[in-house]
């Protein structure tokens, strides 16, 4: 079976503009993570999509996918997130689990739920990618140079630029093998990997690429719901 996973388990927002969490921003006419969800509900192959939201916010979530998803709620289920990134994709593997039990032909594609921009291309690629190699990540080449500093005052090298990506996602995973990745870090490890696909680069697995899209963006900053906004023809809101 193929999972989606929508990570939306913040609650801060770095663009000061609203109490709530970035991703019930609105973006148009509905919240960020509306248009995200839609994007992976419109993509057949999903047997289900579970969203992983902080437990503060798990009945505002309920009450968006109630007014904005006509079609296929039933495919829909939310739960509760956790205290990071891997702790929300862990939890949203346990829920799995518990409905569906545990199987070798289970896998994850789990995304970010600002970035509402993902095209079918991309998902459709990280679902054929992960059924062959069991592990990839969605990057796009760095298009700028990469400069490194280890202490933040002078450069430390400057790495070859054709060797330099980006990266976005969907990151998608056979789920015992992320599993298996994540039982073997360290508590320390844990709270400091906070990328999934590290876990796999960490215990030495093979993850494999996927190719992104520069409009795949992540909104993080005012300057990207400016730019979010501008790509869809919506208004900040006040």
């Amino acid at each position: 079976m193929i999972f989606g996973a929508i990570l939306a388990g913040g609650v801060g927002s770095r663009m000061n503009i609203s109490d709530m969490p970035k991703q019930f921003l609105p973006l148009g006419d509905k919240p960020i993570i509306i248009h995200t969800l839609e994007k992976f509900i419109m993509c057949e192959r999903f047997d289900e999509i579970y969203v992983g939201v902080h437990p503060n916010w798990i009945g505002h979530m309920g009450d968006l996918i109630y007014k904005h998803i006509k079609v296929n709620k039933e495919r829909i289920h939310v739960v509760e997130g956790g205290s990071d990134r891997n702790s929300t994709i862990m939890n949203i593997i346990h829920e799995i689990e518990k409905d569906y039990g545990e199987s070798e032909e289970h896998y994850i594609i789990t995304h970010d739920s600002v970035r509402p921009f993902v095209s079918a291309r991309i998902i459709n690629e990280n679902i054929d990618n992960v059924l062959k190699y069991r592990a990839c990540d969605t990057v796009i080449p760095a298009t700028d140079t990469i400069v490194t500093s280890l202490d933040g005052e002078k450069i430390s090298e400057i790495p070859n630029r054709a060797w330099m990506y980006q990266g976005q996602t969907p990151q998608s995973f056979q789920i015992n093998l992320l599993k298996k990745w994540y039982s073997e870090l360290t508590e320390e490890e844990k709270c400091i990997l906070t990328d999934a696909c590290k876990i796999g680069v960490v215990r030495g697995g093979d993850v494999h690429l996927v190719r992104g899209e520069v409009s795949n963006l992540k909104i993080t900053t005012v300057p990207d719901y400016k730019i979010a906004q501008a790509m869809i023809g919506g208004n900040l809101i006040d």
